[in-house]
């Protein structure tokens, strides 16, 4: 499923804001005549996006997945959809059967800000410096202790890959792991920034990392810019305690 974050508390039910999974819960329930309660792969924060969300929810209903997906899209409003459904195995778990999650953060680099975008990037008038962010996230990749971005109780996370893109304007950061901390990947990117802009250079970072802790590092780069675009289900396995980031 996707959806713009920009008016909701985040995917997480929350009882004083709006929530995505408060309404894919009210739409199914609708549909399945039933009380539904959703698991998300990925329990992104406020305003943040996606692109790839999985969930998995149960009902007793035996509607087609094609009678259920054209129900739910047409209860669903304007910015969440679902665009696929499928019968999982008893056993599937949106959340702990996921073993990987790949965000992407967008930057927009110019001296004006495209008011089309403003929901979907962050942006920055001033060059950075691309080539020194590279070297920073390089630094990332691999089984570490990632509690100097988390926006709460630290741990050790695998990040698979951590990449910068750049097309035009638009600078894409794209980072893979097992699972995140919740407000890790905007807690790397607000000090990828510091690099970016010469206030720390990659062998600082690599300290601000190693420190594990928080008040080291950049702030926390704004909810924006954030989309979750993917994730994976394979044969790798991880402990249920390796709780995914609740913003990314």
């Amino acid at each position: 499923m996707a959806y713009d974050g920009t008016r909701y508390g985040g995917f997480q039910v929350q009882p004083n804001s709006p929530t995505v999974q408060a309404e894919l819960e009210r739409a199914l329930s609708t549909i399945c005549d039933e009380a539904i309660r959703v698991i998300g792969a990925g329990r992104t924060d406020a305003g943040v996006h996606a692109s790839g969300q999985v969930v998995d929810f149960r009902t007793t209903k035996t509607l087609g997945e094609a009678e259920l997906g054209r129900g739910v899209n047409a209860l669903l409003p304007d910015d969440i959809t679902v665009s696929a459904l499928e019968p999982a195995a008893e056993s599937f778990h949106a959340r702990f059967s996921a073993t990987g999650r790949t965000y992407e953060y967008r930057i927009r680099v110019a001296p004006e800000r495209d008011p089309l975008e403003r929901h979907r990037e962050h942006w920055i008038s001033a060059a950075l410096d691309v080539a020194a962010m590279r070297q920073a996230s390089a630094r990332l990749v691999g089984r570490r202790d990632f509690s100097a971005f988390a926006a709460g109780p630290g741990g050790v996370r695998t990040v698979r890959s951590a990449e910068w893109c750049e097309e035009g304007a638009t600078l894409r950061f794209r980072i893979t792991a097992d699972a995140f901390l919740r407000g890790m990947v905007r807690g790397i990117v607000g000090t990828l920034l510091w690099v970016g802009r010469g206030k720390t250079d990659p062998a600082a970072f690599d300290a601000i990392l190693a420190s594990r802790d928080r008040a080291r590092g950049g702030p926390s780069a704004p909810a924006n810019g954030l989309c979750l675009i993917a994730v994976e289900y394979g044969d790798a396995r991880r402990s249920k305690n390796d709780d995914d980031e609740a913003d990314e």
